[in-house]
């Protein structure tokens, strides 16, 4: 999917298939916050008013590009994990040993399903403190470029979250389900948390 134009992906997301979906488009808000945060970093760089974060803002960008280039991955990863879902639930149930293997493909795409959008949760959160970075070291012209990174890391990791807990539903192993849930309110927390935390320092 990362290769198709912005025109057929977008046709793509608003055609019948029910993928690429919401898992999908939260790592897309994930991939353009990264972006966002290395072309605030690379307008700073050059500029004789900040020679002194020039390193520093080199070393942002390759962090965020790690990132962007992992969650562009993801926009793929999360259509092929609903992909499995539903090619488990398509497996023969004619026999008892057939429901049992179907039962247990279900439970392992779905667990595999609330995996992918929380990894995506992760690391949409990791580029916050880049765009932390870049808003209040780097060029003040591109200000508001960082804080719509900020929103769009933010949008990116409370929409995936929502994937993960939709697919927790349906997940048999309480343990694994109980675990992810804590992952989920901890990450909901910290992130509206740190965005409100960066929007408070904005001059508009």
């Amino acid at each position: 999917m990362k290769n198709m134009t912005l025109v057929d992906f977008a046709n793509q997301v608003a055609s019948n298939s029910p993928v690429p979906g919401g898992g999908s488009i939260a790592a897309v808000c994930g991939t353009l916050s990264a972006a966002l945060t290395e072309m605030v970093a690379n307008l700073t760089i050059g500029k004789k008013k900040y020679m002194q974060v020039e390193e520093h803002m080199k070393e942002i960008i390759q962090e965020a590009c790690n990132l962007r280039n992992k969650l562009i991955d993801d926009i793929q990863k999360d259509s092929d994990s609903y992909n499995k879902v539903i090619t488990s639930y398509k497996m023969p149930k004619d026999t008892d040993e057939e429901k049992v293997i179907r039962q247990k493909n279900i439970q392992e795409s779905l667990k595999n399903a609330a995996l992918v959008p929380l990894s995506v949760a992760e690391s949409s959160y990791q580029v916050l403190p880049l765009v932390e970075e870049v808003i209040e070291k780097g060029n003040s012209n591109a200000v508001t470029d960082g804080l719509v990174a900020c929103m769009m890391a933010r949008t990116s990791v409370l929409s995936a979250l929502l994937n993960v807990k939709i697919n927790l539903i349906s997940i048999n192993d309480i343990d694994f389900v109980n675990n992810l849930n804590g992952k989920v309110k901890e990450l909901e927390i910290r992130t509206m948390e740190y965005e409100k935390k960066i929007l408070e320092k904005s001059p508009f």
